[in-house]
């Protein structure tokens, strides 16, 4: 096995606004975001150190996050109108360039395994509600309670915007890149969408191209943020490109995000893993939460 390449990490949990009921409002080290990105990133890192493969590290980043309340994916998703949780996810390995995604699924606890047996186990990339919930059970994953994914936090949240007739601040859908000591790069995104969402609206997380995507001759790169203008861009396509072209990874975040600013008047964030394993991101809302390994491979976390 050759170990000629440091591993790398990015996490993120989303970009956008700390609403006045968010723990991370009071910010510092210990904040709720921060606290799960790290974890995520230290997992994945470990992983990885072990010779684990990048596909393996941003699955299980991403499955940490679902898990973690504090998120908009997976546990503590937000809930659309009618108050039921939809999910959606992707991952993408950028070795072969194998991907798989679902989307509007209500019964799975960890949307990132569901996408992954997708692109393992179908001839598919991309499948949705009871569909996506029937090949789950077909591959061995369990249903779950729809009821067990939805917080109190969320549900207030809800009756609250009901109440008000307006979508609650939200942000925190999750992802991560990596590259692993072969030089492989993969990407995966997870997300419960926008709060107050029409029941059946995907976004970009689950549209390969558009919210995740990793191509070891380009780079890998996980988005979040409003997802119709990220559409409207293939925006981690993009960015993969100009690392193609030659811009670091640093870079190309920063380009895409203004591209996504100027051009659809849209906000988000990207985090990205190029060839030479440097992360980059970049985002033009308040906050985007995220963690990476930096060239001692130490984890760094900001809010």
């Amino acid at each position: 096995m050759s170990t000629d390449h440091q591993p790398a990490v990015a996490v993120h949990g989303g970009a956008g606004h700390l609403g006045a009921d968010d723990p991370a409002s009071s910010g510092g080290p210990s904040a709720p975001r921060l606290v799960g990105v790290r974890h995520a990133a230290e997992e994945a890192l470990a992983l990885l150190a072990r010779g684990g493969s990048a596909l393996d590290a941003v699955e299980l980043a991403v499955r940490i996050l679902e898990d973690d309340p504090t998120y908009n994916a997976g546990t503590g998703a937000v809930l659309n109108e009618a108050g039921e949780v939809e999910l959606d996810a992707s991952i993408m390995d950028g070795a072969t360039l194998a991907c798989g995604a679902i989307a509007s699924v209500r019964d799975v606890q960890n949307p990132v395994t569901l996408a992954r047996r997708v692109m393992d186990r179908s001839a598919h990339v991309l499948l949705a509600g009871p569909g996506a919930s029937a090949f789950a059970r077909a591959v061995g994953i369990p249903a779950c309670d729809p009821a067990r994914l939805v917080t109190p936090a969320q549900r207030a949240r809800w009756e609250a915007a009901r109440s008000a007739s307006r979508a609650p601040v939200g942000h925190g859908t999750v992802g991560a890149v990596a590259r692993d000591r072969q030089g492989h790069v993969a990407a995966a995104t997870s997300t419960g969408g926008t709060s107050m969402k029409l029941p059946g609206r995907v976004g970009d997380t689950p549209l390969v191209g558009c919210g995740t995507y990793a191509d070891d001759a380009l780079a890998a790169v996980s988005c979040t943020g409003h997802g119709e203008r990220i559409i409207q861009l293939t925006l981690a396509r993009h960015c993969a490109d100009l690392v193609g072209r030659g811009l670091t990874a640093t870079a190309a975040a920063a380009e895409a995000i203004r591209l996504l600013g100027d051009r659809v008047k849209g906000e988000g964030g990207v985090i990205v893993v190029g060839p030479t394993g440097a992360p980059g991101f970049a985002h033009n809302t308040p906050i985007m939460t995220r963690a990476w390994s930096d060239a001692k491979g130490a984890i760094l976390a900001a809010l």
